[in-house]
Formats: structure tokens, C-alpha cells, sequence
């Protein structure tokens, strides 16, 4: 990758987390990059229509240029379209957020979802965001299906985070999280609570052929008032089904195919992301 693209990219990627813009100063100094630089890409950005100036100061941020794009390609693919069916179902019969991430090398993003509750408090986080791959239910669902090298550098690579981000159970060691991990795979599926969150719930199951790798993770979501163990258990065979519903139907979608995983081929081979900042 040209040092020019790989500077632009970890623009964009930098300002995701940043909806109100960031100064040239954060940026180049948050990216480690030549101020002068960072200008000239900024920019060169704006000119493509993908990074506007804010009004009224000198803040950098994205356009919807990018969402636009996103959304596009999701439409065309055919995921939302196979897969909002089987997601509305679970959320009619469980009462709560469904949603449906995306393998995707390295990541794990949320594209799809059905909202369930009816009444009361509502979960529901941005969509599109990468997942933290060692603390939420979606990232464990998908870890437990790897070997244990290879689930281990993934979240190396991304990093447990700062803890103060997220609730207090999430694994705070990979050792902790491996024993995680093998909890989840006697039942199938993964459970969490107050571990991406403070007061939320989740359970997730990964979306994957017999013989095949995880292409995609369905995940129940709620408050834990509400979304108790007891509730999660009864759920879990509905969620069992689904995933297997998903991952029989998803052929017909280039996004559920297996064909799509790994695209980053070997782990060194791939440049160093951007810190997730508010990525959670």
C-alpha cells in the first residue's frame, strides 16, 4: 500500500469516531503524521467529497459520502434483504434487539437488525460499527469457532481496549477470555452480561456450515433487568435455529458465503490499523 493511501485511509478511519470533527492538530498528532502532511490529505479528502470543513471552525469531519456508499453495497448484496426475515421472527419471539454481524477478515461489523421490545427500555447501539472482538457477544460467538492461535492473535491485534469503555466483566487477559471461550462452546452459543455494557445483556450465535468457517453472528440484545440468564437459556434454541436458517440460505448472498472470509489472507501481511478510539 502507497504511504499516500495508507494516510487517507487511516484518516477516514480516525474520523468515524469523530461526528463533530476533530482538528488538523488531533489528527496529526493522533495518526502520528506530519502536520503539513496531514493537511495535504485532508485536503485531497475534501476535494473527493469524503472529509467536509466544519462551519464556523476549522474541525475536520467525514461526509455521508462513505455511509452512502456502505448502505449501497449492503443493498446490492443481498444480506439485509435474506437476512431481515429471519431476524424480525427472532425479535417478534424473544421481545428484543436482533441483530446480524458480518465476518469480515479481521472484523466483525453490525448490518442488520430487527427491534422486538414493544414497550420499555430499549437497546440500541449505532449500526455499522466493528465490534470489539473480546468483550461482546457477537466477537466471542466467532472467536470460540477459531482455533485458539488464531482467535488469539485477532484480538491481540485489535486489543482488549480500555476497560473504563466497557462493563465490568469484560475479560481483562486473553487467558480470561480463552476460559471464556470454552464455556461458550459446550452450549454453541455465547452468553455476556455486563461486559460490553454496563446494564446490557447479550447472546450470539455464529452464522456457519458444518464445514465451514463463521461467515456472520446473530446476536440477542437487551437490558439485564430484563434479558436475565433464565430469559437468555430459553432463547437459546430459537437463536440456534436461526443462525442455521442464515447460514443455509446465506449462499445466496456474497457477504454469508465463505468465500468472503479471511480476505485479508496472512495477519503480517495486513497494514496496522487505526487504534479504535470510540469503537466499541
Amino acid at each position: 500500500m502507497s504511504g499516500s493511501l495508507e494516510k487517507s485511509l487511516a484518516i477516514l478511519e480516525y474520523l468515524t469516531a469523530y461526528p463533530d470533527g476533530a482538528s488538523l492538530g488531533q489528527i496529526a498528532t493522533e495518526l502520528n503524521q506530519l502536520r503539513s502532511g496531514c493537511h495535504r490529505t485532508l485536503q485531497e479528502l475534501m476535494r473527493f467529497g469524503y472529509v467536509r470543513q466544519m462551519p464556523q471552525r476549522s474541525d475536520y469531519a467525514l461526509t455521508t459520502r462513505m455511509a452512502s456508499m456502505g448502505l449501497s453495497f449492503l443493498s446490492k448484496s443481498g444480506v439485509v434483504d435474506i437476512a431481515q426475515p429471519v431476524l424480525a421472527r427472532l425479535a417478534q419471539a424473544t421481545e428484543e434487539l436482533v441483530r446480524l454481524a458480518i465476518v469480515d477478515g479481521e472484523r466483525l461489523t453490525l448490518v442488520a437488525k430487527a427491534q422486538g421490545a414493544r414497550s420499555g427500555l430499549m437497546y440500541d447501539p449505532d449500526m455499522g460499527i466493528d465490534l470489539r472482538l473480546s468483550c461482546s457477544a457477537a466477537g466471542q460467538a466467532w472467536l470460540m469457532t477459531l482455533p485458539e492461535d488464531e482467535a488469539i492473535e485477532y484480538v491481540s491485534r485489535q486489543g482488549l481496549g480500555d476497560a473504563r469503555d466497557y462493563g465490568p466483566n469484560a475479560p481483562a487477559s486473553i487467558k480470561a477470555l480463552l476460559k471464556v471461550l470454552a464455556e461458550h462452546r459446550k452450549r454453541r452459543f455465547s452468553i455476556i452480561q455486563d461486559a460490553y455494557a454496563l446494564g446490557m445483556s447479550s447472546m450470539a450465535a455464529p452464522v456457519k456450515r458444518p464445514d465451514g468457517p463463521a461467515t456472520g453472528v446473530i446476536v440477542i440484545a437487551g437490558p439485564s433487568a430484563r434479558l436475565t440468564s433464565k430469559r437468555m437459556t430459553q432463547f437459546s434454541q430459537s437463536l440456534l435455529d436461526a443462525a442455521e436458517e442464515l447460514a443455509v440460505s446465506g449462499n445466496a448472498s456474497p457477504l454469508l458465503k465463505a468465500a468472503n472470509v479471511g480476505t485479508w489472507g496472512n495477519l503480517a501481511d495486513r497494514p496496522a490499523r487505526v487504534k479504535p478510539g470510540g469503537v466499541r
